[in-house]
């Protein structure tokens, strides 16, 4: 015969009691890790939008540094371009005034030559001092643009002679440059 309670209600028994009890705090145990499941991935949410706003906000800031470092760049170049062109017409000017110079002393040695050479001589002189002059009045008359255009086209018509020209001028300017060491 099963047992009964002082009630009258059949007796539970402690087994079953305990089973019971078990099984909830199982379900709860189970609810407790859903719930941790669905906090974890609410705040991996969470973290994957504050990294996308962060990343649209480093890339918004990194875009307007490349715009004002392009900005700056273009700058300088421009002020680097201004200062070239500066450059080069004050050089311009100093081969202009050094030729006209070198053309007044080969004038000025043609006498020498006429008394110890012969008139052939001076008059070779003052054909090279003439020769000189032209072109320094032609070098003083173009633009930089101009002379570029040149210098582009003599170049093209005789690249041989203007390679021993950049060479021959390479080596007076090392000889310049290099100092004495006598």
């Amino acid at each position: 015969m099963p047992e009964t309670s002082e009630t009258g209600a059949p007796a539970i028994p402690l087994d079953s009691t305990k089973d019971a009890q078990t099984g909830e705090a199982k379900a709860r145990f189970a609810k407790a890790i859903e719930e941790a499941k669905a906090g974890a991935a609410a705040l991996g949410k969470q973290a994957q939008d504050a990294a996308g706003t962060y990343g649209s906000q480093l890339s918004e800031q990194i875009s307007g540094k490349k715009g004002e470092l392009m900005e700056d760049a273009k700058a300088l170049g421009d002020t680097a371009k201004e200062k070239a062109a500066a450059y080069a017409t004050a050089g311009k000017g100093h081969a202009s005034d050094a030729l006209s110079s070198l053309g007044r002393v080969v004038a000025d040695s043609a006498l020498t030559l006429d008394e110890k050479l012969g008139p052939k001589a001076g008059d070779v002189a003052r054909g090279a001092a003439r020769s000189i002059h032209e072109a320094a009045a032609a070098l003083d008359s173009k633009d930089l643009a101009e002379l570029g255009a040149d210098a582009r086209e003599f170049v093209r018509k005789s690249p041989a002679m203007a390679v021993g020209i950049a060479a021959v001028a390479g080596f007076v300017l090392a000889r310049m440059f290099r100092g004495s060491d006598d």
